[in-house]
């Protein structure tokens, strides 16, 4: 049976757009409910400034609340970031790189020439005290300030990151806009240079087409995916951005394609049902 991973990112992306704000134990309830459900890899939180974006306050504390990190990951949108997630003794950190100066302006306030040159530092530091290192290129197809994107800028983007030694790359469709033809020809372009087991890919589902982008991603070769319980998320600096692929969809969808992935459906739902309680929103999967 073929086998794919699930990185649940719920717990960040799904939830640091939402107005109720979750606290700690809140936060710290759902992450082991989705973890009964068979998830092993999960994206707890981020170290971002609370004014920006207020519902990942206390990042530290839940994870001092969690113990045992090995199998979290936590974004860092710069080296201040990076350096409260190392000495949190983190051991998978999430960087961010727009595609677009625009997008990246608003989203970490910096153009992508100095966020190059930030990420090369935090992945040569990185590498020095065994932390492992993903790099979001966000807005890898479309932009909500400058439109399409160009996929050989985003080659050209890639190879600089793989230079700089990061662990793994994760093609982010991040306001949803991609189709399925777009994600084959940026996949399969990447592929033909480097390993499949360098990428991963996050959609959001803002034109329903998530599920089917997954699908092309699959044709192409790709094996591990993001996503979010219920649905929820959205970039707080990017205009249109409707919530992620529900996780309980993608894990549907491959238990029909009788590819593994190890998480239990039914006790995914009690997740959803748990991330609704807590967020106080009506949230459903296309599929379950």
């Amino acid at each position: 049976m073929d086998q794919v991973t699930i990185n649940e990112v719920g717990p960040r992306d799904g939830l640091q757009n939402i107005k109720n704000i979750l606290s700690v134990h809140e936060r710290y309830r759902l992450i082991r409910s989705l973890e009964e459900s068979g998830i092993e890899f999960l994206e707890i939180g981020s170290f971002v400034s609370d004014k920006a974006v207020p519902p990942m306050k206390d990042t530290d504390k839940l994870i001092n609340k969690l113990g045992n990190v090995d199998n979290y990951s936590v974004l860092v949108p710069n080296k201040k970031g990076y350096e409260k997630a190392k000495n949190h003794k983190v051991k998978e950190v999430c960087t961010v790189l727009c595609m677009t100066d625009s997008m990246n302006l608003k989203n970490i306030n910096q153009n992508i020439e100095d966020t190059l040159k930030e990420l090369k530092q935090i992945f040569n530091d990185s590498s020095q005290h065994s932390i492992k290192t993903k790099c979001y290129v966000s807005v890898a197809f479309h932009c909500p300030y400058d439109g399409k994107v160009e996929p050989s800028y985003v080659q050209d983007v890639v190879g600089s990151l793989i230079d700089f030694k990061v662990d793994e790359i994760v093609i982010a469709d991040t306001i949803g806009a991609a189709n399925p033809k777009e994600v084959r020809y940026l996949l399969n372009s990447l592929l033909a240079v480097y390993t499949e087991t360098q990428f991963s890919c996050h959609f959001h589902d803002t034109c329903a087409l998530g599920l089917a982008n997954v699908y092309a991603s699959l044709e192409a070769g790709i094996r591990k995916f993001d996503s979010c319980i219920g649905g929820l998320g959205g970039c707080p600096f990017a205009p249109n951005s409707s919530g992620n692929l529900a996780t309980e969809d993608l894990v549907g969808m491959l238990d029909m394609m009788n590819i593994n992935t190890g998480i239990n459906i039914d006790k995914l739902i009690t997740s959803r049902e748990l991330a609704s309680q807590l967020t106080k929103l009506s949230l459903t999967g296309r599929m379950y």
